[in-house]
């Protein structure tokens, strides 16, 4: 299972020069709530919302969205073995939640920092 970080979706959503190959699209992919309201931020604050807000539903349609459930949320307050952001911190947290559930977790990133924390925690980066 790869967990998809927003700086990954946006890279797609938006084109930029640095994407994931479209195989990323054909694995089992599983992301925080967070990623929904994260895109939808971010298109909306860069005045995209027609242009690109079915894009952004069909990405999200293929994408597992992981609730932020009580026990997410607690491990999230408490602290990392690096300092991390908030939502970083969620997003870490809900991978830590499904790999508590036996679920083998991948993270899919362009985020150095994020990806620093999840090594940290012995989660493996996807090859993007």
């Amino acid at each position: 299972m790869i967990y998809l970080d927003t700086s990954v979706a946006l890279a797609h959503l938006l084109a930029e020069d640095r994407s994931p190959p479209e195989s990323l699209w054909t694995q089992t992919l599983v992301s925080s709530r967070l990623l929904e309201y994260e895109l939808w931020t971010r298109v909306h604050a860069r005045g995209l919302t027609h242009s690109h807000g079915e894009y952004v539903r069909t990405l999200i349609g293929h994408v597992a969205l992981l609730e932020l459930a009580p026990p997410v949320l607690a491990r999230a307050l408490e602290p990392f073995p690096h300092p991390v952001r908030t939502l970083d911190a969620l997003h870490l947290a809900s991978m830590e939640f499904l790999r508590a559930q036996g679920q083998p977790v991948q993270l899919a990133s362009y985020d150095k920092r994020l990806l620093a924390a999840a090594r940290d925690l012995n989660f493996d980066p996807v090859d993007l």
